[in-house]
């Protein structure tokens, strides 16, 4: 389980195809820190370590992780958010994630309110499928970060995003038209399947 709390940003150092899947190699300030078999959420999709050094680890993308992700297009040198799974005896922060991704997105606005020091306002369209599971005030997963969600309008979803998270995220590089990852608040989808046999 993860919290959404980005610990750092890591590079994609190197990338392997093979016969069914695709492995990443990506460097990480705690690369050193892991061990095999650890969980690992790369922008938000969690992955299992294969190997590590002291500045780097793989991963391996099995054919449906790279179907449903962004990540079997990476290229070498672009960055990618990276947070640890959360200890027993961990704080918890942010919200239940569960690195599962329900759908890729498309940032489709970028603005700064409030002047150069101001919040960011981010808009992506929203899968026709993830939409009853969000809700106005409620949390969303993009890219692997913990988010408020400020706007929602049908096929799009808007957050604000403060400087502090801006900067230490992946967010810094988006551009409209680039994909990310969503993941809805599991919560939802645990009330749903409850309450589907009273329907």
């Amino acid at each position: 389980m993860f919290t959404g709390i980005i610990e750092t940003t890591g590079e994609l150092l190197a990338r392997e195809q093979t016969t069914d899947g695709v492995r990443l190699r990506l460097a990480a300030p705690f690369a050193g820190e892991l061990d095999h078999g650890q969980s690992v959420a790369v922008s938000g999709a969690c992955l299992t370590v294969e190997e590590t050094t002291d500045d780097s680890f793989t991963v391996f993308l099995a054919d449906e992780t790279v179907d449903v992700t962004y990540l079997g297009d990476l290229a070498v040198g672009e960055r990618v958010n990276l947070e640890r799974a959360l200890p027993a005896e961990g704080r918890f922060d942010g919200h239940v994630v569960q690195g599962h991704v329900d759908g890729v997105g498309e940032v489709t606005g970028i603005e700064q309110v409030g002047g150069e020091d101001g919040d960011w306002y981010f808009e992506f369209t929203l899968p026709e499928t993830m939409g009853r599971y969000v809700v106005s005030k409620g949390s969303i997963t993009i890219d692997g970060i913990s988010l408020t969600v400020a706007d929602l309008d049908g096929e799009y979803v808007a957050v604000a995003v403060i400087p502090a998270t801006y900067e230490i995220t992946t967010l810094s590089e988006k551009s409209v038209g680039d994909p990310v990852h969503l993941e809805v608040d599991v919560i939802a989808k645990y009330v749903e399947s409850i309450t589907e046999q009273y329907a």
